[in-house]
Parts: structure tokens; sequence; C-alpha cells
């Protein structure tokens, strides 16, 4: 604020753009006239003055009032001033600076869309994108349903958050916030006593397409357990290794600035361990089919082992498609065995 009115001291003449502190003269039906010292005198008149209406309204004269310069100077010798567009620019330059000390705010939710919550700050529109909530407000939904993201959002109408400055852009009108981003360097501190490799034992607290979410630990720490981490097998659904509300024990497996990620398989017997001793390369096995993508078909050769019959062993996915069928069982020979990957390469024998 203080930066925008250093702009008008008296070393130099203001210009159009300027926000300028005036005393407020006189008081007409149309018009409010201000003193703007060795500057001459200003007017807030027409849409302005009907903008500014309840700035104005309890206003005296001799009262001190900031205003935005408009027009330097109009046909009848005035300063047309705009109090409303001041009020904005320093509002925004207000929430520059509570972003540079990373102040903690508190806003009113008053609606939401798919992609997260609106709010109002100082009178200017902004907007809590979902990947910006905290973990324990997070819409933990499954199959990342927008319907469903929405009816949990909406639930927060009403309702008070804190949070803090994340992006703004004033000539856009743009104001982003963030609520994780206060409990950012509280959380840091917490992961502090972790390391990775360490077993924690916790509930699983929400279950969503690519994971589930864990709370571990007496301070209440939430993790994510990717889908890929759940078992040793190949899951379209979190749902089938985990439920909300189950115990389990999990492996620290990464710890990045303030999110942390665990493992349920990496406590789990490794099926690839010792699979050389029962497959070989050049080996016919059975196997059934339990995924058809564009790079190829996934095949389960036993309970937690699968392989790939890879796009090019067929020359086209419509081919593939016609020659295999999901859950169908039918005969392979492994061209190549990777354990260390836990990778199996196939070729469907006819």
């Amino acid at each position: 604020m203080k930066a925008l009115l250093d702009q008008n001291n008296f070393l130099k003449p203001p210009k159009a753009g300027d926000i300028v502190e005036g005393k407020v003269i006189a008081k007409e039906r149309g018009a409010v006239f201000l003193d703007l010292g060795p500057w001459g005198s200003g007017i807030i008149y027409g849409r302005e003055l009907k903008e500014a209406k309840d700035t104005l309204r309890n206003l005296k004269v001799s009262d001190k009032l900031l205003a935005k310069i408009v027009e330097l100077k109009n046909e009848q010798g005035y300063i047309e001033l705009s109090p409303n567009q001041a009020g904005k620019e320093l509002t925004w330059e207000q929430l520059r600076q509570k972003k540079e000390k990373g102040d903690v705010i508190q806003v009113k939710i008053t609606g939401a869309n798919k992609g997260g919550l609106l709010a109002e700050v100082s009178g200017i529109p902004a907007f809590l994108p979902v990947s910006q909530l905290a973990a324990a407000n997070y819409p933990k939904v499954k199959d990342a349903d927008s319907g469903k993201i929405l009816k949990e959002l909406q639930k927060f109408l009403g309702k008070e958050l804190q949070v803090q400055v994340l992006d703004l852009a004033p000539k856009a009108g743009k104001l982003i916030l963030s609520e994780k981003s206060k409990e950012s360097g509280k959380i840091r501190e917490l992961l502090k006593k972790y390391e990775v490799g360490q077993i924690v034992e916790g509930k699983i607290t929400g279950i969503v397409e690519f994971g589930a979410f864990i709370k571990f630990g007496d301070d209440g720490l939430e993790g994510l357990i990717h889908i890929s981490e759940l078992d040793w097998k190949i899951i379209e659904d979190p749902l089938q290794i985990v439920k909300v509300g189950q115990k389990v024990k999990a492996k620290i497996i990464g710890i990045s600035d303030d999110k942390v990620f665990l493992s349920l398989k990496a406590l789990k017997k490794d099926p690839w361990e010792g699979i050389e001793d029962v497959y070989k390369k050049g080996d016919k096995v059975a196997g059934k089919v339990t995924k058809l993508n564009p790079f190829g078909a996934f095949v389960q050769i036993a309970d937690e082992i699968q392989g790939l019959c890879h796009i090019s062993e067929f020359g086209s996915q419509t081919l593939m498609e016609e020659k295999l069928k999901v859950d169908k069982i039918y005969n392979f020979e492994i061209l190549e065995m990777r354990p260390a990957e836990h990778k199996m390469s196939l070729k469907l024998v006819e």
C-alpha cells in the first residue's frame, strides 16, 4: 500500500492511474469534491460515484479518502477520481503482500464446481482448487467421478476455511487459494521423525481410482498408497485389496517435501522370487487373459504372476481382439523372463 501511495508524493505531479489521498471539501447530489493539495481539486461523479456509493455514503466534509486518478483533467478542469478502483488496487496489493509473507486468511465458501471451491476475499472472487485442499478435506471419491466430487465439495458451502494466497493476477482478476500450503511446514516437521523403510500402522481413510489414503502415527499424518503398491498382482480396483476403516501395516517407500508414499506389497512376499525354478524361456503355459490394451494383452499365468503378450505378436489391436477374449484361457510360450523387473513376455500358441 505504501508503495502505491509513494508514487504520489509532492516531488512529482500525479498521472492517470496513480492513487492519491484527498480531503472531502464538498458533497453534492451528483458529485463529491476532494482537495488534492497543490495538484488542485478532484471530482467523483457519474459511474464512479454510483460504484462507490456505499463507501461515500457516510463520508463527511474534511474526511480523507483514497482514490485512483481516472483522468488528469476533465472539461471542467477537475481531476476525475475513482475510489472503487483505488480500493480494488489496494486490496490486490494487500493480497500480494499476504502471499509474500505466507499469511493465513479465513474465507467463507460461497460455491462449488467440479474443479474446486469458490470464495471471496475483500470483495474479490477467489478459487480454491480441489488439488489445494488439505488432506482431511480432499474428496476421496472412487473412480474420480466428477458428480460425486461435486457432491462432496458442496458440503463446504457456508463453512469457513483457513487458506493462503497461492497465486494472483490482478489484471486477469484471478485469485487462487490453497488450504494445504498452510499445513506444509507443519507436515514437513512431523515427517522428520519418519524415514524411508520404516513400517507404520494406520487406518485406510479413503479410496480413489489411483490408490488409497492411509492415516498413521499419533500426529494424524496422511499418506498415499498408490494402486501399484497395494499388491504384487495387477489390480483394477483398490477395493479388491482394502476397505475404508481397515487397519493395515505399510512401509514408507518415499518422502518428498510434505508428501509421504507407502506400500502394502513391500510387506508381502514377492511372488517373482525364485520364479526361474518354476518357469523358463521356451516353456508352454496356460494363461487367462485379464486385460487388453493398445500395447498388448495381460495374461495371468499364476495367482500373482502376469505376463504380457505384446501387440507386435498380432500385428494390430483389431487382430489381437479377434484372437483373444478377456477371461478366456489360451496357451502361450514364454519368450523372455525378467524376474527382477517383474516382467514376462509371451507368445500365443495357436
